[in-house]
């Protein structure tokens, strides 16, 4: 059997400033500020990252927008899975960028969503590590009228010839799984049915506790399939003995070598990012590249090290071989552009187009 996976990657439009950023953290901020400002921590600490081909980029401008689709097809990747902001009653962040490529037609690249349905927060550390929380905006449901005004805005994006489905339906994220109002897939199931969507919408679980046991109930809360995230995937692998001594290990790290707490080898990490769940249709494994969260929180971040395209490739050509035998072959790349979370795959100054085209070797083989 030809294994072609169906690989989404997750899209961050939050490239380019918003008023609400502007109040938060200062005129004119992106996540570039972040990005742009990070220093490495430790001896072989690969910080700051730079972007290449791209630059700096601002989402605004659609040649940046047509680039990028250019060089996720040239990977392999099937369609861009944009991160939506919905926090209730028609409050929306970042929505501008996704609304001008359904308007404008262009790209000309397939896509789908997935809502970020969380609250958030200015997250802050002391000197001893401590985190406070500063809530900056919360997600709320407020019922029927706001699910069908929340359905509304986006329906016009799932009868777009350009929108991703799984057997004829839609596929919609939801990034918080546990939080969701029981009652919301049943009735966007239904206003869906209402506007020509005979067969409903294909809403994946994310589950955001590594190892949860909960895949049946949340099929049975009327998911279609599931995925996991977690990037601490070997450290939740290791049994009592191994966690209580990579927690010590990681309050060394803190206290007496003044690096991050949870610093985890890449090529340790990447075989615990699948195992026998993913091959059940009703679940969608992942691929990761990379991950460093210290650009924004400084050596309170987890962050994986050692990364190289060829390390990825061996991950990639894992997954794949756990999606050979499935129908549904679906696998989400965390992420295209999250350059704040050192999960990318554009090219940076490092390594070029290197993981483009150890994804593009993988999925072609």
């Amino acid at each position: 059997m030809i294994n072609r996976a169906r690989v989404i990657a997750f899209y961050l439009p939050q490239y380019h400033p918003i008023p609400e950023n502007d109040k938060w953290w200062g005129k004119g901020f992106t996540e570039w500020t972040n990005v742009g400002k990070a220093k490495p921590l430790f001896r072989g600490h690969y910080q700051p990252r730079v972007p290449a081909d791209l630059g700096y980029y601002d989402l605004r401008l659609p040649d940046v927008r047509e680039a990028q689709a250019q060089m996720a097809r040239e990977a392999g990747i099937e369609g861009f899975m944009y991160w939506h902001y919905w926090f209730g009653n028609g409050k929306q962040l970042m929505s501008d960028i996704f609304d001008e490529v359904l308007e404008s037609g262009k790209p000309d690249f397939p896509f789908c969503l997935g809502w970020a349905n969380h609250s958030w927060f200015a997250k802050k550390w002391n000197d001893s590590g401590c985190k406070k929380d500063k809530l900056l905006i919360d997600q709320q449901y407020f019922g029927e009228d706001d699910y069908k005004q929340h359905f509304e805005k986006v329906v016009r994006a799932f009868q777009d010839k350009r929108y991703i489905k799984i057997d004829k339906k839609p596929l919609f994220l939801i990034f918080d799984s546990e939080n969701l109002p029981h009652n919301f897939i049943s009735l966007w199931n239904h206003w869906a049915k209402e506007n020509g969507l005979e067969n409903g919408i294909y809403f994946i679980a994310q589950i955001n506790k590594y190892g949860s046991n909960r895949i049946e109930e949340l099929l049975a809360k009327g998911f279609s399939a599931v995925t996991f995230r977690n990037v601490r995937a070997m450290y939740a692998q290791k049994g009592r003995l191994g966690k209580i001594f990579f927690r010590l290990r990681g309050l060394f790290n803190r206290f007496i070598f003044n690096k991050p707490v949870f610093i985890i080898d890449y090529a340790k990490a990447f075989p615990f990012f699948t195992d026998e769940n993913d091959k059940l249709e009703e679940v969608i494994p992942f691929i990761m590249p990379n991950w460093d969260h210290t650009p924004r929180s400084g050596i309170n971040g987890t962050l994986l090290v050692n990364s190289t395209p060829q390390l990825f490739k061996l991950h990639v050509q894992q997954v794949l071989k756990a999606v050979e035998n499935k129908q549904n072959k679906l696998v989400l790349l965390k992420s295209w552009n999250e350059w704040g979370e050192g999960n990318y795959l554009e090219p940076d100054l490092k390594f070029g187009k290197g993981y483009i085209k150890a994804l593009k070797d993988a999925i072609g083989g």
